[in-house]
């Protein structure tokens, strides 16, 4: 009997640190986890100090080609100053994943080989935005294509699993896509497939263009891996416009994040913007710390 009634409170005590408020969580190092989108930055980047970089999968890691088509940019992973960590731009918006026209084989074939790629360049995480490729077409029900895009992300969790790559859906504003634009939405989703590496970004400027809160960090911390960063006027890079992004690195403090974030903005000079942007960032963070 005092067997169970320790186990019990030990489940007790577990679950009560998981309530907003009443996690103990790790040292919040989020300003020595910057990246920016993008591998052509790589010079800026390492210049101002950043930590890795974010590919693109349709682009980088060549997923339709044949291994040896994708072998010279495999050797050029080895050699890119910082590392690349992930990888957005998942896939093009001919391979359709929801509605009537859905080719649900084809882009699970497509995922397992990015993901197969990525684990051997050392990537951890590919993002799932792909706006395009998953809008829910006029007219078709809307049902049936959340069960389409987790019956794909079902699909692919194995290869996820199996080389320890994390899936992260993108939520977008509606103006870009009309099927998961908030990221309690995409958590919702990544929840529904019972994988542990199927997971959820949160895009600074997404949120904000939906007017949605730091507090859906909260509600997502399950699921949520990584995030980007831009202002939302104009997608600029942090200190152009001023915009305070404190309540989500406060939100992301507050659930022990751990995970990187990545600068996915317009630059008008980036060897220029870049440092200022850097300096912006590491303020406000330090000023939740």
């Amino acid at each position: 009997m005092k067997s169970l009634f320790k186990t019990g409170l030990a489940v007790l005590a577990a679950a009560v640190l998981l309530l907003p408020g009443c996690r103990k969580s790790p040292s919040f190092e989020l300003d020595k986890h910057i990246g920016i989108c993008g591998t052509a930055h790589a010079e800026a980047a390492a210049a101002a100090g950043l930590d890795y970089l974010e590919a693109n999968v349709f682009k980088f890691l060549m997923p339709e080609q044949f291994d040896e088509d994708f072998a010279p940019n495999a050797e050029l992973a080895k050699t890119l100053v910082p590392p690349i960590y992930s990888a957005n731009g998942f896939y093009p918006g001919d391979i359709r994943l929801t509605g009537p026209d859905a080719e649900t084989e084809r882009a699970i074939q497509y995922a397992n080989t990015a993901i197969r790629r990525a684990a051997q360049i050392g990537m951890k995480v590919l993002v799932l935005g792909s706006g395009r490729a998953r809008a829910i077409p006029e007219g078709f029900d809307r049902a049936e294509a959340e069960a389409q895009f987790i019956a794909l992300l079902k699909g692919m969790a194995p290869a996820a699993e199996q080389y320890d790559v994390l899936i992260a859906i993108e939520p977008l504003q509606l103006s870009e896509c009309n099927f998961i634009n908030l990221v309690t939405e995409g958590a919702e989703i990544a929840r529904k497939t019972g994988s542990s590496h199927i997971c959820v970004l949160a895009d600074f400027y997404h949120m904000a263009r939906m007017n949605e809160g730091a507090e859906a960090i909260v509600a997502a911390a399950d699921k949520l891996v990584h995030c980007h960063i831009a202002e939302c006027r104009q997608r600029t890079a942090p200190g152009v416009d001023g915009d305070d992004f404190t309540p989500y690195f406060r939100a992301l403090k507050e659930i022990g994040y751990t995970g990187r974030i990545s600068f996915e903005c317009r630059w008008d000079d980036i060897s220029a913007q870049l440092p200022e942007a850097v300096r912006v960032m590491k303020e406000q963070i330090e000023s939740v710390k």
